[in-house]
């Protein structure tokens, strides 16, 4: 499974190269360069890294970040593909778990973000590694919302979140799921089953992480 997180990190840091500094991505408001300097930001900066998740911190995060992005691009890009050893998120230890997803998502908010995007069509192992992470990803993500909610991925499983009420079925291949559930849903090919009205929040609520 690290295998995936690293070509998925090659993968995005040529991208990042072609595309340019001001290419923009999935991620609202943020341009290439935003994006790479977040990245650099959770991998080398543990302080300011937990502002992506502890409110509190969150202003010391983005002050970090945006004092990375200042950066040249070039040397930006080389610090995306370089990770250090020592990083608590990108160690030989933790590569597989904290970065198979990140990289992916990431990954397609750059391919995705520019017209003409379509699907890659991705090994079964890696869609089946994104799959793994499935679970988690969907009960976090939907935990707030007041639906009895069935994640299928043909062929790989199906698991369930959401805090209980009117039935919701989300179906699509692991890789589309996890850009769904990773607050990406404009861009995500996920068949959502549902009455219209909740069908239409799922696809435009803030999910994520």
């Amino acid at each position: 499974m690290a295998g995936f997180a690293q070509s998925e990190r090659r993968l995005l840091a040529d991208l990042l190269l072609e595309v340019g500094p001001d290419a923009p991505t999935l991620c609202e408001g943020w341009t290439a360069r935003d994006l790479a300097a977040h990245l650099v930001m959770r991998e080398r900066r543990p302080d300011a890294a937990a502002g992506i998740l502890v409110g509190p911190l969150r202003a010391h995060s983005e002050r970090v970040r945006v004092a990375l992005a200042a950066r040249p691009y070039p040397e930006l890009v080389r610090m995306v593909r370089t990770p250090p050893w020592w990083s608590p998120v990108s160690n030989p230890l933790a590569d597989a778990a904290a970065n198979t997803l990140e990289f992916f998502v990431h990954h397609e908010d750059v391919r995705r973000g520019r017209p003409g995007w379509r699907p890659r069509e991705l090994p079964r192992a890696q869609q089946e590694a994104l799959w793994r992470r499935a679970g988690g990803t969907a009960r976090l993500a939907l935990r707030r919302v007041r639906a009895a909610v069935r994640v299928q991925a043909p062929g790989y499983g199906e698991t369930t979140a959401g805090a209980g009420g009117d039935q919701v079925r989300l179906v699509g291949a692991p890789g589309e799921l996890a850009i769904f559930l990773t607050g990406r849903q404009r861009a995500a090919r996920v068949q959502v089953d549902a009455a219209p009205e909740l069908a239409a929040f799922l696809r435009t609520a803030k999910l994520g992480v």
